[in-house]
């Protein structure tokens, strides 16, 4: 390690490197806003990594906050990579077995009191910098994971504590020539334990660390992902050179749009600018706005009279940013520039979409409105993609794919995961994706005083400015299920509304920061009438998790589901790569199979134990036993899991007065038994392929029987009639070869739900309707399970291989 570290040293001392686009790079700030202006240096790579038990440390009599001194401590040295987190460096020097095989996942809780240490020299040359204006280097850290202590040139120069926010710390003392930086993370579980808890406080039994300290939930242990409470820096690391007078902020904002001129349309838009200046005189300063979209362009200027200000003005024939399936999303190459005395200060460049976006709530509704137009929500959960967060931004270009192949126009981003990476927020914005976003709280009671409700202002402002611009962002929300972890307390039951961090610390901060967006106190959200109405119009549907057909799920009352979802086993395939063989089978008192449940221990003391029984119980609703062998129990689960998915959402999609469903969830963020359509793998399970039949902006299907009726529907999401060619053939189950067509002719569907006909339904009969039908070249196929479980396993699979549906590969 020594001589890797003295590499390190020599490639970044003596003369100046030269200055090139691998060292030195324009400016990108963390909310998509490019900054020509500003110059920065990049602090990422191999980094002198030590490690060393809590015990040990707190016995030394002194830090180690210089390269050197690092070289020389008592601990584990190797090398790091940032982004990164350190279970990764140690796997990868093989000094820890795979966390993701067999039970391994277990052992990483004993890595849980480490000190991490980074270490490693940069060369900083004044002169190198094609900058023109004065200006200051500031070291920025973009996720620092999590109580942390930076130290340059062996002095202390800041510290961090919420693994959420972007930290920038000026440097004007920097050293030409060499540097030395050092970042000493604290074991985040001893360091919870300063935190005060109350008796009224409340969270899942592996996650009360998380109650004040700022972390991502789902680490501590979840039923989706294991407990590896990790340590990084798992974002990137660098130096920029800011020019001191410069732009801190600028927001363009859709204010209206409005058609009062009988052949126009008017877009209001409004810019707020707030700027630092050092001159006494703001009379030499100027701001300009200007953006352009093909043939559509606008241009506002005006000079300073205050540091901060506003430009209003109007847009003509705007082209308008739209939902998928609703039009096209439009976006404007948009400049923000700040002039001296007609000379170029600094420049914000961005991509902006004319939009409104409304959430109407009056009167129990729970409506989308975009540019004024209703809009039915039809996406998915956006959990972890990883549990090691440093590896999110190389997976999430195959999982945004994965998203948009599905045929999602929505995503909610889920309250015990991280503020995603810029390239989802873009990638929605490009694609007309909407998104939910939730702020970090899920499933808890968090403390309401004075320090832990500052820690959340400071967070909301930092996490609203930099992802506002997007207008894929079509609403905030306080939590997840912190309302309901109120009122579902068994003895002492509270108002949800008097929690001061939701209803008024985020709200505030919303209505301050972003004013043009609603704000949701929390999903699923108890109002004032919490104890009088049993009633939410967008509510979590769990339950019982029993037959997905049972009342709970059909005669839900709510208009959106913010939460649905069924269990799904992975391929063997899949399975495989994270079990020993000869733990494959059976599943019963299997410790491999409940560490990928996800449960942190073994045991009826483990809350998430029971998921493995559930997959199998769900098995023995659809299908009337429990395969005895691998092969079988794997397919069965897939199907049970796919027909329940394509049933909740045909459920909501078939209803008019249903706006919305968001199911859970796309992919897995390690290798497990989940609700999850694809895995960590990126193999595909039988769900998503029937998630994706049944998203079609086109969908013939059969609605559930009523008064021993069923009746066959084409749902036409577009805003366009069709014409449409159907053909729907009923298959006895019994027999494949016995098929008979059923009803087949050519209609125009309108926008919205058209009847096709109604056929006589015998519940005691076992059949599959299939549906095929073709509109403008394009074809498309569904097909409805009819009659009362149990159905027939082997039945089943000979229907998917006679038409060449998705099946499961044995290997």
């Amino acid at each position: 390690m020594k001589n890797s570290i003295k590499r390190m040293k020599q490639n970044n001392s003596g003369s100046s490197p030269k200055i090139n686009s691998e060292t030195v790079s324009e400016a990108h700030d963390k909310n998509s806003i490019k900054c020509s202006t500003r110059k920065r240096i990049d602090l990422n790579g191999d980094y002198l990594l030590l490690c060393a038990e809590n015990k040990d440390v707190i016995n030394w009599p002194s830090l180690p906050v210089t390269v050197k001194a690092l070289e020389k401590s008592k601990g584990t040295l190797l090398t790091g990579k940032v982004p990164g987190n350190f279970e990764l460096d140690l796997h990868r020097e093989g000094l820890i077995e795979d966390p993701f095989l067999g039970t391994n996942v277990w052992k990483m809780q004993k890595l849980e009191s480490m000190h991490i240490f980074y270490g490693r020299y940069f060369s900083f040359d004044h002169d190198s910098f094609s900058i023109p204006l004065p200006f200051v280097p500031i070291l920025v850290m973009e996720g620092v994971d999590t109580v942390a202590e930076i130290f340059l040139n062996g002095r202390k120069i800041g510290d961090c504590s919420n693994m959420f926010l972007i930290h920038e710390i000026p440097i004007p003392e920097i050293r030409e020539g060499e540097n030395e930086l050092v970042i000493h993370i604290l074991p985040t579980c001893i360091e919870a334990r300063k935190n005060p808890v109350s008796a009224y406080n409340n969270a899942l039994k592996y996650n009360y660390e998380t109650l004040r300290l700022r972390k991502s939930a789902s680490m501590f242990g979840w039923d989706i992902t294991p407990r590896i409470v990790s340590a990084g820096l798992w974002r990137p690391v660098f130096l920029e050179c800011r020019p001191k007078e410069h732009i801190r902020q600028a927001y363009l904002m859709t204010l209206s749009i409005d058609d009062f001129h009988p052949d126009s349309v008017f877009a209001s838009l409004q810019l707020f600018f707030d700027t630092n200046i050092i001159s006494d005189d703001l009379s030499e300063y100027e701001i300009l706005v200007k953006g352009r979209h093909e043939d559509s362009f606008f241009e506002q200027r005006d000079r300073l009279w205050f540091t901060s200000g506003k430009l209003d003005f109007e847009l003509e024939s705007p082209h308008l940013w739209w939902p998928r399936g609703y039009g096209q999303p439009c976006l404007y190459e948009t400049e923000v520039c700040l002039y001296k005395a007609g000379t170029l200060v600094d420049r914000l460049s961005f991509d902006f979409g004319v939009r409104t976006v409304f959430l109407n709530r009056e009167d129990k509704n729970f409506q989308f409105l975009v540019n004024g137009e209703k809009i039915f929500l039809m996406g998915t959960n956006f959990v972890p993609i990883d549990v090691f967060h440093s590896r999110d931004r190389e997976r999430l270009p195959e999982v945004m794919d994965l998203f948009w192949e599905s045929g999602c126009n929505s995503l909610r981003i889920w309250g015990g995961n991280v503020y995603e990476d810029d390239f989802l927020y873009e990638y929605c914005d490009r694609k007309g994706i909407l998104i939910w976003q939730d702020f970090m709280m899920a499933c808890a009671i968090h403390p309401t005083d004075r320090q832990f409700c500052h820690i959340m202002q400071q967070e909301a402002v930092q996490i609203i400015r930099r992802l506002r611009q997007h207008p894929s962002l079509m609403v905030w929300s306080g939590d997840n299920e912190c309302d309901q972890s109120v009122t579902f307390q068994k003895y002492y039951h509270k108002n949800p509304n008097r929690n001061r961090v939701t209803r008024e610390i985020l709200r505030d901060a919303v209505d301050f920061e972003d004013p043009v967006r609603p704000y949701l106190p929390s999903s699923p959200y108890y109002g004032e009438e919490w104890e009088k109405s049993f009633f939410l119009p967008e509510d979590h549907l769990w339950g019982p998790r029993d037959y997905y057909k049972s009342s709970f799920y059909k005669e839900s009352s709510c208009l959106f589901a913010g939460e649905i979802g069924y269990h799904g086993c992975a391929s063997i395939k899949s399975m495989k790569k994270f079990i020993p063989e000869d733990s494959l089978w059976p599943w019963q008192d299997n410790d491999c199979w409940l560490a990928h449940a996800s449960s942190p221990e073994k045991g009826e003391k483990g809350i998430f134990t029971y998921r493995i029984n559930l997959m199998a119980s769900q098995i023995q609703k659809l299908f009337g036993h429990i395969p005895d062998d691998l092969e079988d129990f794997v397919l069965a689960s897939q199907i049970s899991q796919a027909e329940a998915m394509k049933f909740f959402i045909e459920l909501f999609r078939l209803d008019p007065r249903r706006t919305g469903i968001l199911w859970w969830n796309l992919i897995d963020g390690w290798p497990q038994f989940s609700d999850a359509a694809v895995d960590y793998y990126f193999e595909k399970k039988l769900a998503f392929y029937y998630i994706q039949q049944v998203q079609q902006p086109l969908l013939a299907a059969m609605r559930e029987p009523d008064n021993q009726q069923i009746e066959a529907v084409i749902l036409n999401g577009s805003r366009t009639s069709r014409d449409i060619n159907i053909m729907i053939r009923d298959i006895n189950m019994n027999d494949m070869e016995q098929s008979s067509i059923l009803w087949k002719g050519c209609v125009t569907a309108h926008a919205g739900i058209t009847s096709l006909s109604r056929f006589d339904y015998r519940s005691t009969e076992k059949k599959i309707y299939l549906i095929e039908w073709e509109s403008g070249g394009h074809t498309g196929k569904n097909h409805y399970l009819c009659g009362e479980p149990p159905f027939s396993l082997d039945a089943y699979k000979a229907f998917m291989r006679s038409l060449d549906y998705p099946l499961f590969l044995k290997n």
